[in-house]
């Protein structure tokens, strides 16, 4: 590919943060002549160090803050659909061997190799997030390999969110191959079944990072009476009862999302168990507090409150009042699990917000485990931001 045009990076630039793995050169790095910023977004190019030396094969994109993602370390590798087929296959392998049934995660961006990208598998059918460039743009050819490699029938793009935002990109939900299910998919994990709406739910349809999370807060649900505030389609409340909860009560500002949790109660069995509650997470956590409820085990899963750094400091607030509110209605002895997916505030400051947002819950506990995603969302260890999920589990005083 010696015909691609060239990006360079600037003399006063690091490039043995890209030799030693790291997947990104930003606009300030780089030389943005007019020639460069001429690229069309997604197309690719070799990278050169100041010195003129190739470093390896980018995807450009001159109107993103990331100007270049690094697809291959050699600079010679071609971007097409064998190319293709083997990440994919490679990134098969590993989840087949972690997971017994077809349900994970398949992609998870710069970790498996495809900056940006992000798959999620649900039996014969997979969603597909391209949020950078270059995806979007092969679309169709990585559609047509994952079909190859994986046997899946149905591929379906969700286009929509904040990255493809910031990457230029419009937004757009479209079936590349196959057809759409006409109802929501079943998925069971660690014993609990979740419906996951496809073309209609969050992100891909369901959450499938909190799996192990879900599993440890097992270990403590047993007849348990559970609250699970910002719950989306049931994950804690499920979960704990498929582990032998008492009851479960899911609170969620989504209607749809609630009615899918209880078709999952449905599907296991246990709907006589489970109260959906639809509010604004923080009114009702005030509401039961007034209503002097108490529950055995506490999880606030909220979404990304601190999405960027220029959002930091109010999303710490909001983390803080989580967990100020979601103490008070921990029951003597019970347990509180509070998560963040917020990439932008690494674990120290979610541990230091959450702690303080205990005591001034006026509640005193001990943090008995910390977990993060599941296996099938790696972490690229040069990049900070493959790493977001984090889930705190606390003991609360007597």
């Amino acid at each position: 590919m010696s015909d691609l045009p060239v990006l360079r990076l600037r003399p006063k630039s690091k490039p043995q943060a890209i030799r030693h793995g790291f997947p990104w050169v930003f606009a300030d790095e780089a030389v943005l002549d007019r020639r460069t910023r001429a690229l069309p977004p997604g197309g690719f190019a070799l990278l050169e160090d100041a010195e003129r030396r190739a470093m390896a094969l980018v995807t450009v994109n001159p109107v993103s803050k990331i100007v270049a993602r690094v697809m291959d370390a050699d600079p010679e590798a071609r971007i097409d659909g064998a190319w293709l087929r083997a990440r994919i296959r490679r990134a098969l392998a590993m989840r087949e061997r972690l997971y017994d049934a077809p349900f994970y995660r398949l992609i998870h961006a710069e970790a498996d190799g495809l900056p940006g990208l992000v798959i999620d598998r649900f039996g014969d059918a997979a969603v597909m997030q391209p949020n950078a460039a270059w995806a979007d743009a092969m679309a169709t050819q990585i559609a047509d390999a994952l079909a190859e490699v994986t046997g899946v029938s149905t591929v379906i793009m969700n286009g929509q969110g904040r990255a493809r935002t910031l990457e230029g990109l419009d937004e757009r939900m479209e079936v590349l191959l196959g057809a759409a299910p006409t109802a929501p998919v079943q998925v069971t994990m660690n014993g609990a079944t979740y419906l996951a709406d496809l073309t209609g739910g969050q992100k891909t349809g369901l959450f499938l990072d909190q799996r192990p999370n879900h599993a440890f807060a097992q270990r403590l649900a047993e007849g348990a009476d559970t609250l699970d505030v910002f719950s989306h389609v049931g994950g804690f409340g499920l979960a704990s009862l498929a582990a032998g909860a008492s009851r479960a009560t899911c609170v969620d500002g989504s209607a749809a999302a609630l009615d899918l949790a209880m078709g999952g109660a449905t599907a296991m069995g246990v709907a006589d168990r489970l109260e959906t509650r639809r509010a604004d997470a923080f009114k009702a956590m005030e509401e039961m507090a007034a209503e002097d409820r108490r529950f055995d085990l506490v999880v606030c899963d909220p979404p990304a409150f601190a999405p960027s750094k220029q959002a930091l400091d109010a999303g710490l607030r909001a983390y803080e009042r989580v967990a100020r509110l979601a103490a008070q209605l921990v029951a003597p002895g019970g347990y509180l699990v509070l998560c963040s997916c917020s990439h932008a505030a690494d674990l120290t400051q979610f541990r230091n917000v959450s702690a303080r947002g205990i005591g001034r819950g006026g509640r005193r506990g001990v943090l008995i485990h910390a977990g993060q995603a599941g296996p099938d969302h790696p972490t690229l260890p040069q990049l900070a931001e493959t790493g977001y999920l984090k889930a705190l589990f606390f003991r609360l005083d007597g």
